[in-house]
């Protein structure tokens, strides 16, 4: 074959060839899986990718972070931090064969310097989380998490506790998930 021809055949292939990538739309998703629709995050969130962590039948994956503010407001009342809030969001979901009583009031922050805070109370009721929810076989629950730590504190962990299960009916102890991987 002359030299010029095969160049221009060879040349020829590559445009076709990146012209039909280029422009081809994404594949479908699989049939077997849900295609939710992306939310957006608040203004103020740090949007997190971290992988699922399991606490006996129930999993969680921290969606988002938020630390720095100084109140809350809600429906019925606003409240000043006496340090800053923390604002997690978090997803947990129910694997279970039955229902677990999930504590939607139980997770721990732990700050870079390994203090441990627990929720805040008057944060959760003011910004309407949920507290005990029984969590059905697949269900899933994606809600907001508040902790009110000292200024100087950075948020770094977030244990988490899956509910009572056959195998720990007093559900102890739980996962952490780390906040800034």
């Amino acid at each position: 074959m002359d030299p010029r021809r095969a160049l221009a055949t060879g040349l020829t292939a590559v445009v076709v060839l990146t012209a039909c990538t280029a422009n081809d739309p994404a594949p479908p998703p699989s049939p077997r899986t849900y295609s939710p629709p992306p939310e957006t995050a608040r203004a103020d969130e740090t949007v997190l990718h971290l992988p699922a962590v399991t606490d006996g039948d129930t999993s969680f994956v921290a969606l988002g972070l938020t630390s720095g503010m100084d109140m809350v407001i809600g429906s019925h009342a606003e409240w000043q931090a006496k340090g800053q809030y923390v604002r997690v969001r978090l997803l947990v979901t129910s694997n279970g064969r039955s229902t677990v009583l999930y504590d939607a009031r139980r997770p721990v922050l732990i700050d870079s310097a390994g203090r441990e805070h627990a929720t805040d109370v008057q944060a959760m009721s003011i910004k309407r989380q949920p507290d005990k929810v029984e969590l059905g076989f697949t269900v899933k629950l994606e809600h907001d998490v508040y902790f009110d730590i000292p200024d100087d504190a950075k948020p770094a962990k977030l244990r988490v506790f899956g509910g009572p299960t056959l195998m720990d009916q007093e559900d102890l102890t739980g996962p952490e998930i780390d906040l800034n991987p």
